[in-house]
């Protein structure tokens, strides 16, 4: 049968949260099948434990936060990613902080802690969660969908006023049956802009952010010396927060997602609306890789590469 997975070992980081500005020490530990992704507070009097789903969602400006009362885990949409693209199933996330590392701004330095630790199978059997119809969700011209599919992809398309997201693809279709994680996505990083700087950090949010950790734009160019790392690294990065956002489902799916100008809070939204859609969602095991779809083999094979 396809196993749960989790980690072999504890791995270690630290850096600098995006958006809070704080430094902050991450631990990613093994977890017990069924246990799904677990953040937790260890900064706080009492530990505080979130697991990642999508009820958890208490703030989506910039980023996906999990909140449990007043405690909140920002931006765990990198993370999240790496993990649904090296199919781990079961960890334990500790942070002493309020937010996820940024690292370099993508999910290549959490997929490289994830291999640094090794993956380890469970006795359990993997669940894939299969949309059986077609859901979705709208905010003026910005939408995003989910429908049967057997294996994982995506398409995604941007619009932006700036010559350098225009020049570059604005839109994007990835297929795990075809595609790596590692090389085509993982390393896609975020962006924003040098003229939304100080709203952004007057409502206290980029106090982090710089050259070292997104691609940062002014009004005609890439200000990063090493410029991109894709030419469309833009909507690659879009895809990249699409994968982690979905993966708080709970689990790996068996899906056609489609969105336009789509972010986290439309993200979000389009899962809890799966989630109360009678009979939208069905659990799937398989005995044997081969009957599993491409999509899913793909990147199993790949986790264990």
């Amino acid at each position: 049968m396809l196993r749960q997975r989790t980690l072999k070992s504890a791995v270690r980081a630290a850096g600098v949260g995006l958006h809070t500005g704080k430094k902050v020490a991450m631990t990613l530990r093994p977890a017990q099948p069924g246990t799904g992704i677990v953040f937790r507070r260890t900064d706080l009097a009492s530990p505080v434990a979130i697991r990642a789903r999508p009820e958890a969602v208490g703030e989506t400006r910039l980023c996906s936060c999990l909140v449990a009362g007043e405690v909140r885990v920002y931006t765990v949409e990198h993370l999240m990613s790496a993990l649904a693209g090296l199919g781990i199933d079961n960890a334990c996330v500790d942070l002493d902080g309020p937010e996820v590392p940024i690292m370099d701004g993508s999910a290549a330095p959490f997929a490289l802690l994830i291999q640094q630790a090794g993956i380890e199978e469970q006795n359990a059997p993997k669940r894939f969660l299969r949309v059986r119809k077609r859901v979705e969700v709208r905010d003026g011209d910005r939408w995003a969908a989910l429908e049967p599919y057997e294996g994982f992809r995506l398409t995604f398309s941007i619009a932006y006023a700036h010559p350098v997201i225009a020049r570059s693809g604005t839109s994007l279709t990835v297929d795990f049956a075809e595609t790596s994680y590692l090389r085509e996505v993982a390393r896609a990083r975020t962006y924003g802009f040098m003229q939304d700087v100080e709203d952004l950090r007057e409502s206290g949010l980029a106090l982090g952010g710089g050259l070292e950790n997104a691609v940062v734009l002014d009004e005609d160019r890439v200000l990063n010396a090493e410029g991109l790392r894709f030419s469309d690294e833009f909507i690659r990065h879009k895809v990249l927060d699409a994968i982690g956002d979905l993966y708080l489902l709970g689990g790996p799916l068996l899906a056609a997602f489609s969105a336009h100008k789509s972010g986290h809070a439309l993200n979000n939204r389009l899962l809890l609306a799966l989630v109360a859609e009678r009979d939208a969602l069905e659990p799937v095991s398989f005995e044997r890789l081969e009957e599993a779809p491409a999509a899913a083999r793909g990147l199993l094979r790949q986790a264990l590469a």
